[in-house]
């Protein structure tokens, strides 16, 4: 989607920031932000090879520093096995308004993560409900499962969103509440 990534100013004034990480450890993390492997969802796939070469780092000092966000400051999740790094407060500043564009590609990054665990760990974070259910419904396996005899799931949900719609008030039905 976008080329580009937000650095909220309030990350420079973040005591977390100022008094308990290192410069290499606010470096780091500015590029684990901004990176050109970052997705819409902050969930993305990166060796720490990558990161190292990106950064001009070791790879044990990567291996340490990806080890304090995650045990010390709590800030990431990465996974050593599908090597996916998910990044804690991703929702909170950047999927804070919805709309179809930014669902649509959720809804297309989502079904690539590796480790549903991580989209769990991210959706922890985000304010939108909207968007926190669309990332809920990709760690349940079953809700993605299409695998069913003769559509027999499909034409559940159909019912049951047929259900709702029957509760709900018509627009026309509204209008005239409305006008009268």
């Amino acid at each position: 989607m976008a080329k580009y990534r937000y650095i909220y100013l309030d990350f420079w004034k973040d005591p977390k920031i100022t008094e308990e990480m290192s410069a290499e450890d606010r470096y780091t993390m500015l590029y684990l932000l901004s990176n050109p492997y970052t997705t819409q969802i902050g969930i993305y796939a990166v060796t720490k090879r990558q990161i190292a070469f990106d950064l001009g780092y070791s790879t044990e000092s990567v291996s340490a520093i990806l080890e304090r966000f995650e045990k010390l400051h709590n800030l990431i999740k990465y996974n050593a096995d599908t090597r996916e790094i998910a990044i804690r407060n991703w929702g909170k500043y950047n999927l804070i308004k919805g709309g179809k564009p930014i669902l649509d590609c959720i809804n297309s990054e989502l079904p690539k993560v590796k480790d549903k665990s991580l989209i769990k760990y991210v959706a922890e974070g985000i304010p939108n409900e909207t968007i926190k259910e669309t990332f809920l419904r990709y760690v349940d396996d079953t809700l993605n499962d299409t695998t069913t005899i003769g559509g027999q799931k499909e034409n559940k949900n159909k019912k049951q969103n047929k259900n709702k719609n029957k509760n709900k008030p018509r627009k026309e039905d509204l209008w005239i509440k409305e006008y009268n």
